[in-house]
């Protein structure tokens, strides 16, 4: 997989849907003189640490212009750097007998209203409680492609925020899922409570994300070692403060909605990261999943469904309503 200075479309798997082995780059102009264990760690679509990086390195999974570096080595204009993902070390994901509000479920996809505060997947401090736990409780069976730590799971969405998630029940249901999530035909529209008044009715954000080079947990809109995104929104009801918006995702790059929205001045209510500490509160962001549809895989029928606000951002809005 080539990556010209630039992360491809999909994080996991490749446009066949199996998983990538190999992660290519060509070190561009703007990123020369960077050490390259930095290059790699805001490079990679996944949420790897420097210290993992540098671990590869040093057990010579890394390689620039088919030699061998260290992590103190600097990148020049034009290089090529090959990582080579070793294969992950056998993990035990327990299943856990956690309740899911199920939209859909045949023998190829489920769909799931995921609640506020509930981790897609297993990760660094997230080893259980996630949807992955109730999912290999509930269905059994799920793809494989995304290896032991994210079996079934195509897409993901943050921790706080709610509504609907598709997972796969086998390998090939998964990669026609991942394939429509590539070509941008996965339907995915959301509801969001931002601060301000938008004064526009209708609009659309295109500005590519990437990690920021401040903070590499974080993103932002960049030039620099972005992917291309793009945000369509309507306002639905405004609030003086504040505008209720409908969200429509053409790409689906990490935290995309977030990060959009504090760039064009209009932070998500209750957004700890990219939002602001003062006015209403909020646990977490008011950014929902509201409607998802899809192709299904075996069929070929189009499938939609919706789940209604959680019982928080309902509140609120009653409360605004009432000012």
């Amino acid at each position: 997989m080539v990556q010209d200075g630039k992360d491809t479309d999909t994080d996991w798997t490749d446009e066949n849907g199996q998983e990538t082995e190999a992660i290519e780059w060509t070190v561009d102009a703007d990123a020369a003189k960077t050490r390259i264990d930095k290059y790699i760690t805001e490079n990679l679509g996944e949420d790897v640490s420097r210290s993992q990086v540098q671990l590869w390195i040093a057990d010579g999974h890394v390689s620039v212009n088919d030699g061998p570096i260290k992590s103190n080595y600097k990148v020049s204009q034009g290089d090529r750097i090959v990582l080579k993902v070793p294969e992950p070390s056998a993990v035990e994901i327990i299943p856990e007998d956690i309740p899911l509000e199920i939209a859909f479920e045949d023998g190829d996809v489920i769909v799931v209203n995921k609640p506020r505060g509930m981790v897609v997947h297993p990760a660094p401090g997230h080893s259980s409680g996630t949807l992955v736990n109730a999912l290999m409780f509930h269905c059994k069976d799920l793809s494989g492609i995304n290896g032991e730590l994210r079996p079934g799971i195509v897409h993901r969405i943050d921790k706080d925020t709610t509504g609907l998630i598709m997972a796969a029940k086998n390998d090939k249901a998964h990669a026609s899922l991942a394939a429509q999530l590539k070509e941008h035909s996965v339907n995915r529209r959301y509801l969001a409570l931002v601060h301000g008044n938008i004064s526009h009715d209708q609009g659309t954000i295109d500005a590519p994300i990437g990690r920021d080079s401040q903070d590499r947990k974080l993103y932002t809109v960049t030039d620099r070692n972005s992917k291309h995104a793009v945000t369509h929104f309507t306002v639905v009801e405004r609030f003086g403060d504040y505008s209720l918006l409908e969200l429509k995702l053409e790409t689906g790059r990490t935290h995309q909605i977030r990060v959009h929205m504090k760039y064009i001045g209009h932070p998500l209510v209750g957004d700890p990261v990219y939002g602001k500490s003062k006015g209403i509160k909020l646990n977490g962001q008011a950014l929902h999943a509201a409607v998802l549809g899809f192709v299904h895989p075996s069929t070929g029928e189009y499938k939609e469904f919706s789940a209604p606000m959680p019982s928080d951002m309902n509140e609120l809005l009653t409360i605004l309503r009432g000012r």
